[in-house]
């Protein structure tokens, strides 16, 4: 999957990968859009899709894709170009280390979205600028329900802006906090919605590799959708030896120094379980190192009102030899799954989010 398309007005092309070659013909289109005022980056043409993302799994297009598509006549097959005057911001979602999330509204369509703002001297500062382009090339052609829509990106002088799908119930980490702990209903609800979107990336050959609640949305009708790509990775030869994630979520062969593979999302599942039904992670500890031994030991410490069928099924995802963990196919077949799988499916929810423009006509009044 080459990157080096991707450019966000004086961040570099390269992304460093030794597959990447320079595309003259993008480095040209980039300099001649520099000479525009203000400068417009064209977003990534959702319908298109590579052989890794086939169309059978593209649901209906959204109106804002729709609108993305379109150009002058005679010129249908070239992307829209999107300002940040196309949309009205309201108000702000969330806060993070290179930026801001806000309520947004695309004024032709009134279709309502979430801009995720980037700040650029911060991308250069820590040297994520390769991280956030292939952020957006997965992202941005990944089809599912359990799946946050990255429809588009632009920029300016002194931001990248990402035109994201609007998950109106917020962080399930919140939720989580609040709640102190899900009751094994709720926890398989979203574990099974969570093994399904997995399941997806794997076979496009995406691992994610940061799966934990802050990464996780909840939709309009309480539908779990993973929401940050940052650490994922295109891998169609499997293996991997970049040290990734988030600690307390980190699989031994990654603490280790071991290649990984897709695995390591199932490792992420078992933990995530844990942390759902306890409130914390299993293996947090006082300081780095002891969290790193618990972690290579699989110290697994389970209180007592935990059952039996969620420490049978946590344990056989969290194993240390990653060929022997529990596949994603037989997750679903797990009881602690299979005995709320007909809420479970109930959880697929149409992933045609021009739905929300309707559905969350009460945000209009708040931008």
């Amino acid at each position: 999957m080459s990157l080096s398309g991707l450019d966000f007005g004086g961040l570099a092309v390269s992304d460093g990968h030794p597959n990447v070659k320079n595309d003259q013909g993008a480095v040209r289109r980039v300099l001649a859009e520099r000479n525009q005022n203000p400068p417009t980056l064209r977003a990534p043409n959702i319908s298109k899709v590579t052989s890794d993302y086939q169309k059978k799994d593209v649901p209906r297009e959204s109106n804002l894709e729709r609108k993305s598509r379109a150009s002058r006549p005679g010129k249908s097959d070239k992307p829209r170009r999107w300002r940040l005057s196309d949309f009205d911001i309201g108000k702000p979602l969330g806060r993070g280390k290179f930026g801001n999330v806000y309520l947004a509204r695309e004024k032709k369509s009134q279709f309502i979205c979430a801009l995720k703002v980037l700040f650029k001297n911060q991308l250069n500062k820590n040297s994520v600028e390769h991280q956030l382009r292939r952020e957006i090339e997965i992202q941005s052609h990944l089809r599912h329900p359990n799946i946050l829509r990255l429809y588009g990106y632009f920029y300016d002088e002194k931001r990248v802006y990402l035109i994201l799908e609007f998950a109106s119930q917020g962080e399930l980490y919140k939720k989580l906090k609040k709640a102190k702990r899900f009751d094994e209903r709720q926890s398989s609800i979203y574990i099974a919605s969570l093994a399904r979107a997995l399941k997806y990336c794997h076979t496009k050959h995406v691992i994610h590799r940061d799966v934990k609640p802050e990464n996780l949305l909840i939709g309009y009708q309480g539908q779990l959708k993973i929401a940050d790509f940052g650490w994922s990775v295109h891998a169609p030869n499997e293996r991997r030896k970049t040290l990734c994630g988030t600690l307390d979520y980190l699989p031994p062969e990654m603490i280790e120094g071991k290649e990984h593979d897709a695995t390591v999302d199932i490792w992420s599942l078992g933990v995530l379980t844990y942390e759902f039904l306890v409130g914390d992670p299993p293996f947090e500890a006082d300081g780095y190192q002891k969290t790193y031994k618990r972690i290579a030991r699989v110290d697994l410490d389970f209180p007592s009102y935990v059952s039996p069928t969620a420490r049978d099924f946590i344990t056989k995802l969290l194993v240390k030899d990653s060929r022997k963990r529990m596949a994603l196919t037989d997750v679903m077949k797990h009881p602690f799954i299979s005995q709320y799988s007909s809420e479970s499916n109930h959880s697929k929810f149409p992933s045609d989010s021009s739905k929300f423009s309707s559905e969350n006509s009460s945000e209009n009044r708040k931008l």
